[in-house]
Protein backbone atom coordinates (compact mmCIF):
# COMPACT_ATOMS: atom_id res chain seq x y z
CA UNK A 1 0.00 0.00 0.00
CA UNK A 2 1.39 3.54 -0.90
CA UNK A 3 2.33 5.71 1.85
CA UNK A 4 -0.13 8.18 1.34
CA UNK A 5 -3.27 5.61 1.94
CA UNK A 6 -1.44 4.83 4.96
CA UNK A 7 -1.39 8.03 5.89
CA UNK A 8 -4.87 8.37 5.25
CA UNK A 9 -6.01 5.01 7.35
CA UNK A 10 -4.63 6.89 9.95
CA UNK A 11 -5.81 10.29 9.55
CA UNK A 12 -9.18 7.85 9.32
CA UNK A 13 -8.38 5.79 12.33
CA UNK A 14 -7.74 8.91 14.56
CA UNK A 15 -10.75 10.46 13.61
CA UNK A 16 -12.72 7.72 14.52
CA UNK A 17 -11.11 6.76 17.66
CA UNK A 18 -12.20 10.73 18.60
CA UNK A 19 -15.31 10.31 17.73
CA UNK A 20 -15.32 6.88 20.05
CA UNK A 21 -13.90 9.01 22.84
CA UNK A 22 -16.61 11.52 23.33
CA UNK A 23 -18.02 11.20 26.78
CA UNK A 24 -21.46 9.76 27.60
CA UNK A 25 -23.28 11.63 30.35
CA UNK A 26 -26.64 11.97 31.81
CA UNK A 27 -26.38 15.71 29.81
CA UNK A 28 -27.44 14.37 26.49
CA UNK A 29 -31.37 13.48 27.83
CA UNK A 30 -31.44 16.76 29.64
CA UNK A 31 -30.98 18.79 27.16
CA UNK A 32 -33.30 16.69 24.59
CA UNK A 33 -35.96 17.42 27.11
CA UNK A 34 -35.13 20.85 27.76
CA UNK A 35 -35.48 21.03 23.56
CA UNK A 36 -38.99 19.75 23.74
CA UNK A 37 -40.14 22.05 26.59
CA UNK A 38 -38.65 25.14 24.78
CA UNK A 39 -39.53 24.26 21.27
CA UNK A 40 -42.81 21.91 21.46
CA UNK A 41 -44.33 22.66 24.76
CA UNK A 42 -44.05 26.66 24.84
CA UNK A 43 -43.25 27.38 20.89
CA UNK A 44 -39.74 28.40 21.20
CA UNK A 45 -37.04 27.39 18.87
CA UNK A 46 -33.32 26.13 19.02
CA UNK A 47 -30.99 29.52 18.42
CA UNK A 48 -27.62 28.21 17.13
CA UNK A 49 -24.23 29.87 17.50
CA UNK A 50 -20.50 29.62 16.80
CA UNK A 51 -17.24 31.63 15.96
CA UNK A 52 -15.35 30.51 12.47
CA UNK A 53 -15.45 26.82 11.57
CA UNK A 54 -17.61 26.28 15.00
CA UNK A 55 -20.20 28.58 13.23
CA UNK A 56 -20.54 26.88 10.41
CA UNK A 57 -20.88 23.41 12.37
CA UNK A 58 -23.48 25.26 14.55
CA UNK A 59 -25.19 26.33 11.22
CA UNK A 60 -25.17 22.43 10.16
CA UNK A 61 -27.06 21.38 13.20
CA UNK A 62 -29.60 24.51 12.69
CA UNK A 63 -30.67 23.62 9.71
CA UNK A 64 -30.72 19.69 10.03
CA UNK A 65 -33.02 20.15 13.40
CA UNK A 66 -35.26 22.48 11.31
CA UNK A 67 -35.62 20.14 8.54
CA UNK A 68 -36.49 17.29 11.31
CA UNK A 69 -39.31 19.11 12.85
CA UNK A 70 -36.95 21.17 15.78
CA UNK A 71 -37.70 24.97 14.48
CA UNK A 72 -34.06 26.11 14.64
CA UNK A 73 -31.70 29.03 13.24
CA UNK A 74 -28.03 30.06 13.05
CA UNK A 75 -27.30 33.48 14.77
CA UNK A 76 -24.11 34.70 13.85
CA UNK A 77 -22.65 36.39 17.26
CA UNK A 78 -21.22 39.34 15.91
CA UNK A 79 -24.11 40.45 13.41
CA UNK A 80 -26.05 39.31 16.83
CA UNK A 81 -24.49 42.90 18.29
CA UNK A 82 -25.94 44.35 15.15
CA UNK A 83 -29.39 43.80 15.49
CA UNK A 84 -29.82 40.36 14.63
CA UNK A 85 -30.19 39.54 18.35
CA UNK A 86 -33.63 40.80 18.44
CA UNK A 87 -34.92 37.41 16.51
CA UNK A 88 -34.56 35.51 20.19
CA UNK A 89 -37.37 35.31 21.78
CA UNK A 90 -38.05 34.43 25.26
CA UNK A 91 -39.28 30.59 25.14
CA UNK A 92 -35.81 29.72 23.37
CA UNK A 93 -32.95 27.91 23.75
CA UNK A 94 -29.44 29.33 22.99
CA UNK A 95 -27.21 26.25 21.62
CA UNK A 96 -23.79 26.74 21.38
CA UNK A 97 -20.53 25.67 19.51
CA UNK A 98 -17.12 26.38 21.25
CA UNK A 99 -13.80 24.08 21.08
CA UNK A 100 -12.05 26.72 23.07
CA UNK A 101 -14.97 26.99 25.55
CA UNK A 102 -13.72 30.84 25.82
CA UNK A 103 -14.77 32.20 22.56
CA UNK A 104 -15.33 36.06 23.36
CA UNK A 105 -18.22 36.57 20.84
CA UNK A 106 -20.06 33.54 22.02
CA UNK A 107 -19.42 34.47 25.78
CA UNK A 108 -20.91 38.01 24.85
CA UNK A 109 -23.40 36.27 23.12
CA UNK A 110 -24.47 34.90 25.82
CA UNK A 111 -24.40 38.15 28.12
CA UNK A 112 -26.31 39.46 25.65
CA UNK A 113 -29.38 37.00 25.20
CA UNK A 114 -29.19 37.22 29.35
CA UNK A 115 -29.68 40.70 29.31
CA UNK A 116 -32.86 40.49 26.95
CA UNK A 117 -33.92 37.37 28.20
CA UNK A 118 -32.61 36.23 31.69
CA UNK A 119 -34.36 32.88 31.41
CA UNK A 120 -32.83 31.45 28.45
CA UNK A 121 -31.49 28.37 28.92
CA UNK A 122 -27.73 27.91 27.89
CA UNK A 123 -26.40 24.38 26.12
CA UNK A 124 -22.42 24.47 25.27
CA UNK A 125 -21.16 21.82 23.43
CA UNK A 126 -16.98 22.69 23.99
CA UNK A 127 -13.90 20.62 24.59
CA UNK A 128 -13.05 23.03 27.58
CA UNK A 129 -15.31 21.83 30.60
CA UNK A 130 -13.37 24.27 32.95
CA UNK A 131 -14.05 27.37 30.68
CA UNK A 132 -16.09 30.69 30.80
CA UNK A 133 -18.56 29.27 28.56
CA UNK A 134 -19.18 26.10 30.61
CA UNK A 135 -19.44 28.65 34.13
CA UNK A 136 -22.33 30.05 32.05
CA UNK A 137 -24.01 27.00 30.47
CA UNK A 138 -26.95 25.39 31.85
CA UNK A 139 -25.59 22.07 30.56
CA UNK A 140 -22.28 21.31 28.58
CA UNK A 141 -21.74 18.22 26.34
CA UNK A 142 -17.99 17.83 26.49
CA UNK A 143 -16.57 16.27 23.08
CA UNK A 144 -13.62 14.58 25.07
CA UNK A 145 -11.00 18.00 23.86
CA UNK A 146 -9.42 15.40 21.17
CA UNK A 147 -6.14 16.51 19.36
CA UNK A 148 -6.51 17.95 16.11
CA UNK A 149 -5.57 16.08 13.23
CA UNK A 150 -3.93 19.36 11.59
CA UNK A 151 -0.49 18.66 11.96
CA UNK A 152 0.34 21.80 12.97
CA UNK A 153 -2.01 20.83 15.58
CA UNK A 154 -3.95 24.27 15.56
CA UNK A 155 -6.84 23.92 12.61
CA UNK A 156 -10.49 23.22 13.60
CA UNK A 157 -10.54 19.47 12.18
CA UNK A 158 -10.81 16.55 14.56
CA UNK A 159 -12.82 19.23 16.96
CA UNK A 160 -15.11 20.18 14.39
CA UNK A 161 -15.82 16.68 13.64
CA UNK A 162 -16.84 15.83 17.56
CA UNK A 163 -18.77 18.52 17.31
CA UNK A 164 -20.71 18.06 14.39
CA UNK A 165 -21.61 14.44 15.59
CA UNK A 166 -22.30 15.42 19.23
CA UNK A 167 -24.95 17.58 17.07
CA UNK A 168 -26.03 14.82 15.03
CA UNK A 169 -26.92 13.09 17.90
CA UNK A 170 -29.05 15.72 19.32
CA UNK A 171 -31.12 15.63 15.71
CA UNK A 172 -31.65 12.59 15.83
CA UNK A 173 -32.76 12.17 20.00
CA UNK A 174 -34.99 14.57 19.08
CA UNK A 175 -36.67 12.95 15.84
CA UNK A 176 -37.24 10.17 18.48
CA UNK A 177 -38.58 12.17 20.97
CA UNK A 178 -41.21 13.65 19.14
CA UNK A 179 -41.78 10.20 16.88
CA UNK A 180 -40.96 12.31 13.53
CA UNK A 181 -42.00 10.43 10.24
CA UNK A 182 -41.45 10.18 6.75
CA UNK A 183 -44.26 12.52 6.50
CA UNK A 184 -43.14 15.07 8.90
CA UNK A 185 -40.13 15.17 6.76
CA UNK A 186 -41.42 15.39 3.49
CA UNK A 187 -43.66 18.30 4.76
CA UNK A 188 -40.02 20.14 5.26
CA UNK A 189 -38.49 18.65 2.41
CA UNK A 190 -39.97 18.31 -0.28
CA UNK A 191 -37.13 19.39 -2.83
CA UNK A 192 -34.32 16.93 -4.24
CA UNK A 193 -33.69 13.06 -4.31
CA UNK A 194 -34.34 13.58 -0.33
CA UNK A 195 -37.68 14.97 -1.32
CA UNK A 196 -38.50 12.58 -3.26
CA UNK A 197 -37.68 9.80 -1.35
CA UNK A 198 -39.47 10.81 1.95
CA UNK A 199 -42.74 11.13 -0.21
CA UNK A 200 -42.59 7.92 -1.34
CA UNK A 201 -41.92 6.34 2.33
CA UNK A 202 -44.66 8.07 3.39
CA UNK A 203 -47.15 6.81 1.05
CA UNK A 204 -45.83 3.49 1.30
CA UNK A 205 -46.95 4.25 5.13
Amino acid sequence: MSSIKNEIKSLLSRESAAINAIPVSDHYEKVVEMMHQRVHEKGGKVIASGMGKAGHVANHIATTLSSTGTPSLFIHPSEAQHGDLGVIRENDLLLVFSNSGKTSEIIKLVELTHALHPDIPVVVISGNKEGQLARQSDLLLHTGAPEEICPLGLTPTTSATTMTVIGDVLVVLMMKRIGFTSVDYAKRHHGGYLGQKSRERGYAN
